[in-house]
C-alpha cells in the first residue's frame, strides 16, 4: 500500500469513531463530486450547492475540514500515477464485504483488458485520423478503473486522450458514479458520468467532467450526431463504438479494426 492510500485511510479512520465508515466514505465522494461539478457546471450549481450544504450539516467544522485533505491526497496520488485509487481505498476500508458486496476489478486486470481492446498504435491512430476522436461507453463503471486503464493505455501509445477520447460511464450506484467522476475529473478525462441503469435506460443524474466542459464536447457530439456519424447503440459492454468526427463530414465506412469490444 502506497503512502497516499495510507494517508487517506488515516484521515477516514480519524473520523470513524463518530460516523459509520460507509456513510463517511459515500459523503466524501459526493461532496468532492459536488465541488468539482459546481466549478464547471453552472446549470446544476444551485441544486448541487444546496445538496452540499445539506450533507455538511451532519459533521462538525473540524470534520468538514478533513474532507479537503482527503481530496488533496487523492489528487496527489493520481498525479503520481493513473490508477483506481478510490476503488483501492474502498477495499482497504473493507466496505466491499461489510455492506453491499461490491467488488471492483483490480486495476492490473483492467490494464490487461484495455491493452486487448485498444490494439496497436497504428490501428488507433487510423481511427482518430478518420474521425477526429473515439468514444467509449462503460455501462457499469464502478469507480472507473476500466476507463482509467483505457485512457492510460492510449496515453502510453503517445496519443492525447484528453483530446481524442470521450467517455460515457454509467452506474446504478450513486456512490460509485461519484467515485468515477472524481477520478475522471482529476485525470482530465472528457466524460459524462450517468447515475442510472444501463438495462432499463433510466438516467437520474448527469455529471460532466471539467475536461468535457472545457473541451466543448457537448457541441462536438451534437454536431457528429446531426451529421449521422454517431449511432445510438444499446449499452451492453465496454466498447469503443462507432467513432465520431469533430466536425461534420460524409459518413465513412469503418474498417474491421474500428469496433473495439471486450467480448
Amino acid at each position: 500500500m502506497n503512502a497516499r492510500r495510507q494517508n487517506i485511510l488515516r484521515l477516514f479512520q480519524s473520523m470513524g469513531y463518530r460516523h459509520d465508515t460507509y456513510k463517511l466514505f459515500a459523503d466524501f465522494c459526493e461532496l468532492a463530486a459536488l465541488s468539482l461539478s459546481n466549478a464547471v457546471d453552472p446549470a446544476q450549481r444551485e441544486g448541487r450547492e444546496a445538496r452540499y450544504l445539506q450533507i455538511v450539516k451532519g459533521y462538525t467544522r473540524e470534520e468538514v475540514e478533513l474532507f479537503p485533505r482527503v481530496l488533496a491526497e487523492v489528487t496527489l496520488g493520481l498525479e503520481e500515477g493513473a490508477t483506481d485509487l478510490l476503488g483501492a481505498v474502498f477495499h482497504d476500508l473493507e466496505l466491499h464485504n461489510k455492506y453491499r458486496g461490491q467488488f471492483f476489478t483490480p486495476f492490473e486486470i483492467c490494464r490487461m483488458m484495455a491493452s486487448m481492446i485498444v490494439g496497436s498504435k497504428e490501428d488507433l491512430r487510423r481511427l482518430i485520423e478518420q474521425r477526429g476522436y473515439i468514444t467509449a461507453c462503460e455501462p457499469a463503471c464502478g469507480a472507473g478503473a476500466m476507463v482509467i486503464a483505457l485512457a492510460e493505455t492510449i496515453r502510453e501509445l503517445g496519443i492525447n486522450y484528453q483530446r481524442h477520447l470521450h467517455v460515457t460511464a454509467v452506474d446504478v450506484d450513486a456512490k460509485a458514479a461519484h467515485m468515477a467522476y472524481i477520478q475522471f475529473s482529476l485525470l482530465h478525462i472528457p466524460a459524462v458520468v450517468v447515475v442510472g441503469n444501463s438495462l432499463s435506460l433510466e438516467e437520474r443524474e448527469h455529471w460532466y467532467t471539467p475536461a468535457h466542459v472545457l473541451g466543448g464536447w457537448t457541441g462536438k457530439l451534437q454536431r457528429a450526431q446531426a451529421a449521422g456519424l454517431v449511432e445510438v447503440e444499446e449499452v451492453a459492454e465496454l466498447a469503443v463504438p462507432t467513432p465520431a468526427a469533430s466536425r461534420p463530414s460524409a459518413p465513412v465506412t469503418l474498417p474491421a479494426v474500428g469496433q473495439m469490444t471486450l467480448f
